[in-house]
Parts: C-alpha cells; sequence; structure tokens
C-alpha cells in the first residue's frame, strides 16, 4: 500500500502533540531529551519549543545536570498553570464546585445551597457566581478558565448537555437545556454528564478501578445506579442511559409499570427513600414494638441501628441488601465484569457491604471482586474535574496550533497528564 505525503500542518501537529505529551510525562527535561525520546531531529524540536515557550505552554524550569562537565542544560516543562478547569455538582441539596489547574490539583472547593426554587437557570447562575468566587480567591484571571465539566443525578444526554429523567427534582429540570445554560453564565466550554458515570470516572483514573479496563461502578444512596467501563470506556447506551439498575425488578419489589420519573423497583428497597418507607411499614405492623427505635428514622440511623444490633434494623438491611445483591449478580453475569464498586451512604456502609458481599460469595457464578470506594462523596465531584481536563484537551492543542486542530480526532493524547495527580494532591487545598 502506497502511503500518500504527510500535510506540513499535520505532521506539525503530530510534532507538538508527542512534544507535549513527553513533557507531561518526563518534564522538567532538555530539548536534547525530547529530541531523543521522541526521535525527532533537533532542529524541529527547537522550532516546536521555541513555539510552545512564546505560547506559554511550556516553561523553563532551570539548569539540569550537566555530563561530562559541560554546560549545564536548559530544562523544559509543561505549563500546568496554563489554563483551569472546574468541575460541578449539582445535587438536590446542594451544589459543589473544584477547581484545578492542568495538572488536575484541585486548588479549591466552593459548596453553594440548592432548593426547590432553583431552576436550571437560576442554577448556572449560581455555578459561575461560584466560579468566579472560586478564581478571585485564588487570583486566576477568568480568561484562564478552559472548560467545566458538571454532574447532576438522572438521565443526561451528553451529546447534547440536556437532562431527560431527573426524579429528585422539580418537573422544571425535565427536557432542561443544562449544558447551553451554563455555558451562557459561566462563559466557557461545558460538558455535562450523568454523575454516577463521573463517579465511575474518578474510580477509574485514581481509584479502586485503577487500571481495571472491565468494572461497574454502583451508587446506593437517593438511588441506586451504575457507571459503566467496557475495555477502558464508558459505556453510555444508546440514549446515553446505561446503568440504570434502580429500574431492576428484584425479589420482593413490586411489579408495576416502570416510570423514568420515578424511583424504580430496586430503588424501592434499597436507596434512603426505600429504607425509610420500609422502616415506616416495619413499625406500623409491629404495632409500635418496644424494640423499634424510632418511626422517622432516617436510612443513616437504621444502618446505625444495624450496626449495633437492633433486630428489626438488621432484618431489614439484610432485605435490602438481599435484593440489591440480586442485581449486582444480575449485571455481572450480563456483563462479565471482574470488579464492582460501591460508592453511595448507603452502598459504601459497612453492614449493608458485608450483607451484600456474603450473598454473592454464596454463588459459583458470578462470582465479582466486591470493593468500597475509596473516593467516597468525593467521587462525582473529582469524575467532574477528570471531565474538564479532557475538554480543555482540544482548547490547549488550539493554542498551541493556532486553530489548526485536526476536527474529528480522538486520541486524547494529553490524558496523561490527566493521570498525573495523586489522590493526596486532591486531600490538599481541601477548602477555599
Amino acid at each position: 500500500m502506497e502511503l500518500a505525503p504527510g500535510r506540513p500542518e499535520l505532521i506539525r501537529e503530530v510534532n507538538v502533540r508527542r512534544l507535549l505529551r513527553l513533557l507531561q510525562l518526563h518534564g522538567p527535561c532538555s530539548q536534547a531529551d525530547l529530541s531523543r525520546i521522541s526521535r525527532l531531529s533537533p532542529p524541529t524540536v527547537s522550532f516546536a519549543v521555541a513555539d510552545l515557550l512564546k505560547k506559554d505552554l511550556v516553561e523553563r524550569a532551570g539548569p539540569g545536570r550537566s555530563d561530562g562537565g559541560g554546560r549545564p542544560p536548559r530544562m523544559l516543562r509543561f505549563n500546568t498553570e496554563f489554563g483551569y478547569v472546574a468541575g460541578a455538582e449539582v445535587r438536590p441539596s446542594e451544589i459543589r464546585l473544584a477547581l484545578a489547574d492542568l495538572s488536575g490539583t484541585v486548588l479549591g472547593r466552593w459548596t453553594g445551597p440548592m432548593t426547590a426554587r432553583n431552576t436550571p437557570a437560576r442554577t448556572a447562575g449560581l455555578v459561575a457566581s461560584g466560579i468566579r468566587e472560586l478564581m478571585a480567591h485564588h487570583g486566576i484571571p477568568l480568561q484562564k478558565l478552559l472548560s467545566l465539566a458538571a454532574g447532576i443525578h438522572g438521565i443526561v444526554d451528553a451529546q447534547t448537555g440536556n437532562t431527560y429523567s431527573l426524579p429528585h427534582f422539580s418537573s422544571a429540570w425535565r427536557r432542561a437545556p443544562l449544558r447551553g445554560l451554563l455555558e451562557a453564565s459561566a462563559k466557557v466550554t461545558t460538558v455535562v454528564e450523568n454523575e454516577v458515570n463521573l463517579a465511575a470516572i474518578a474510580e477509574s483514573w485514581i481509584g479502586r478501578a485503577r487500571g481495571v479496563r472491565n468494572f461497574v461502578f454502583i451508587t446506593v444512596g437517593d438511588g441506586v445506579g451504575a457507571g459503566i467501563f467496557i475495555d477502558g470506556r464508558l459505556y453510555r447506551g444508546s440514549a446515553c442511559a446505561s446503568g440504570e439498575i434502580g429500574f431492576f425488578y428484584v425479589p420482593g419489589s413490586r411489579e408495576t409499570p416502570l416510570q423514568k420519573h420515578q424511583l424504580g423497583p430496586l430503588e424501592e428497597i434499597a436507596s434512603t427513600a426505600g429504607i425509610e418507607r420500609s422502616w415506616r411499614e416495619m413499625l406500623t405492623q409491629s404495632n409500635g414494638s418496644r424494640s423499634i427505635v424510632a418511626g422517622d428514622s432516617t436510612a443513616a440511623e437504621i444502618l446505625r441501628f444495624a450496626r449495633e444490633g437492633n433486630r428489626e434494623a438488621s432484618q431489614l438491611v439484610k432485605q435490602a441488601a438481599n435484593a440489591f445483591a440480586c442485581a449486582v449478580a444480575n449485571v455481572c453475569a450480563v456483563l462479565d465484569c471482574p470488579l464492582v464498586v460501591l460508592g453511595g451512604c448507603v452502598g459504601s456502609h459497612r453492614v449493608f457491604f458485608d450483607q451484600v458481599r456474603r450473598r454473592l460469595e454464596r454463588n459459583e457464578y458470578p462470582h465479582p471482586q466486591l470493593a468500597l470506594s475509596t473516593l467516597g462523596e468525593e467521587a462525582s465531584l473529582l469524575g467532574a474535574v477528570w471531565l474538564a481536563l479532557n475538554a480543555a484537551e482540544g482548547i490547549v492543542l488550539r493554542s498551541s496550533l493556532g486553530g489548526s486542530l485536526s476536527t474529528g480526532d480522538g486520541s486524547n493524547v494529553l490524558q496523561p497528564f490527566l493521570g498525573l495527580a495523586s489522590r493526596k494532591q486532591f486531600k490538599m487545598h481541601k477548602s477555599s
């Protein structure tokens, strides 16, 4: 097969991508190092580096070590402060933001109130206000914000950024153009994603699923949902509605018609609302038995009662865990995934987790490894930071190439810098 000669602008693009990647992975390093590792000629590297220095994407890092007593080489590194990204998580009760540099290091966080009166437009305004406050606090000009990624609980079209099914929000959120509203308010490129998918991304990036190509992250809290990774990629489904396992029919669930704006059968048993409803029903049936601690207890309290040995609470948690374990087994039987990571206020509770694990250990197949999330409540927000960094890739490349970035390229060549930040970095600068 005869290869056509490459266009000069395409060759330049490939070279710039390669050098930026090497600086992110191996920097600081010298131009000679870049030439040797990239196998590009010294003049080609020198020309590209001069351009990157001029555009502030690369910066000097001082002299390096000299071999043989000669002049020390001038070292270069990728400028992680070339731009910044923001991650957002919109919850029914609050809005959470994180500001990060291009190494993925979180510099500051912001939390704001979320009420039933908050329309999508008002929420977008609050997100933009929080971002401005964060950037002003850290002395960062607004024009340095490259991208924003936002997560929300429910079905979201990742292509359009529109919301479709948000059972924990008011009807004003149905078919809301959330991405457009955020872009108009924050004046920045924006990506919108389901919050459980974001949590799965974070688990793949720096969590329990790091290096695992096939796994499922499942959160059990206000709802029950799954983020699915297949062959190292997030699987969204044909309508961006994959992982809605809260709609599973399980033993003990009511076989009523499924409604996308309401809790599903599994959620009616295993979510916080389902556990609290079952607790009230148990109290009614027991005619006020003294062993029932309180009829208006929260799910967190009921789980605590179970941990302390309360008979009714233990029975209720066991029922919820068994129903949930059936759903996990069904998911693994279909996907053949070796790892399931549990999160959420219910899923990460040791009493619930241990019950699910014991139930699954009875199976010869499927028999996945069950693990607790190490990221806790930070998972979705950190996933939003990752997604914002991924969106910033194209902006960084367009800056370095003067707008000549080829379209439709999904190589994600800058993705290595997304993996350089450790969990330790995220625990620094905990609040702003």
